[in-house]
């Protein structure tokens, strides 16, 4: 299978994407039980953790986290985001700095200003993107992004967008209400595969498609722990509850160039490897032998993988052992706590 497709199925009567690119697959998106990244609640401040300079709250779904608030007294409402999937036993990770997404837009409630994704250069369309902009925010005060994606569509579609988006911004930030409450849902893995897989791509819809389409075998492997790599060589993906471990083995050619070649081909697989099993948090590599000359290009290539990456990645680097370091974002469920 050659190309891209995005498939919209149903998985243990679960809501789920794949994103099939010739024939593997590069993400794939499924509904948990846990609140989904971007909800936002009217919340109630509960108890501060001193020391870190947090808030413990109170929402409709459990307890939530504030990181960095000042000012805040328990008992006070306010309005906050879900910013990333809880780990087990703890709690939702929520900002005060709410994003209302789409697939051509992002409105900034408190962030001002129109702005127009950098990678769409032309000069002529950032003009008329701009005007679009102009004309839909008007006098409102917030923030907009036009997305990439925004780049050659039809103007009447981004504006009926924008204007969505505009106006979810004005009802929540209008909110007055007294209780906790979730005031707007997270996207489901269908909408938010429309929202943000953008690139050109056919669409499977029918049920099945998962199957038919090589997503079912896909996911086999996902669920495992050995990721086999171009060349001969495997990963080894071992998540535990401080970290997830990345053995890289060169496979039966133990010899040094064999762990350089392992070693620069994971580099490329990691970012897809750790999206696909919606992994994140600290990430440590265990890398195939190679000498100490070649770090600074096994770096380089681990670099260029990431810049795509929308999660954030750090990449901290080089332990005395001769680990490689790196921390993702955590913003989806582990995929091995939703399939079991």
């Amino acid at each position: 299978m050659k190309g891209r497709t995005i498939i919209l199925d149903h998985i243990q009567d679960r809501e789920a994407a794949a994103l099939m690119v010739d024939g593997k697959l590069e993400d794939f998106l499924i509904d948990s039980d846990t609140p989904s990244p971007g909800t936002i609640y009217r919340a109630r401040a509960d108890r501060p953790v001193k020391g870190q300079g947090g808030m413990f709250l109170t929402t409709p779904d459990g307890p939530a986290f504030l990181r960095q608030v000042k000012g805040l007294a328990p008992g006070q409402m306010l309005l906050v985001q879900v910013s990333g999937v809880a780990e087990p036993g703890k709690a939702i990770p929520v900002t005060q700095k709410l994003l209302f997404k789409s697939r051509y837009a992002i409105v900034t409630p408190e962030a001002p200003g129109l702005n127009i994704s950098r990678s769409i250069r032309d000069e002529d369309e950032r003009d008329r993107l701009l005007e679009i902009a102009h004309e839909e925010m008007g006098e409102t005060g917030y923030g907009l992004i036009l997305r990439s994606a925004c780049a050659g569509t039809d103007g009447e579609e981004i504006a009926e967008d924008v204007a969505a988006m505009a106006a979810l911004a004005a009802q929540v930030m209008q909110d007055e209400g007294s209780a906790t409450e979730v005031l707007a849902e997270g996207d489901m893995p269908h909408l938010l595969a429309w929202r943000d897989w953008v690139e050109p791509a056919d669409v499977e819809r029918d049920p099945g498609g998962f199957e038919r389409l090589g997503v079912l075998d896909a996911l086999d492997v996902a669920l495992g722990i050995r990721e086999p790599l171009p060349g001969g060589g495997f990963l080894f993906v071992e998540s535990t509850r401080a970290l997830v471990a990345v053995d890289v083995n060169s496979g039966t050619d133990t010899s040094l160039a064999a762990g350089v070649k392992a070693n620069m081909a994971a580099a490329k697989a990691l970012p897809r490897v750790l999206r696909v099993r919606g992994l994140g948090g600290q990430i440590v590599l265990d890398l195939a032998p190679m000498p100490k000359k070649d770090r600074r290009g096994f770096e380089t290539a681990l670099r260029a993988a990431v810049r795509s990456e929308s999660e954030e990645t750090v990449l901290v680097g080089w332990t005395n052992l001769g680990h490689y370091e790196l921390q993702r974002k955590r913003s989806r469920i582990a995929l091995r706590e939703v399939l079991r």
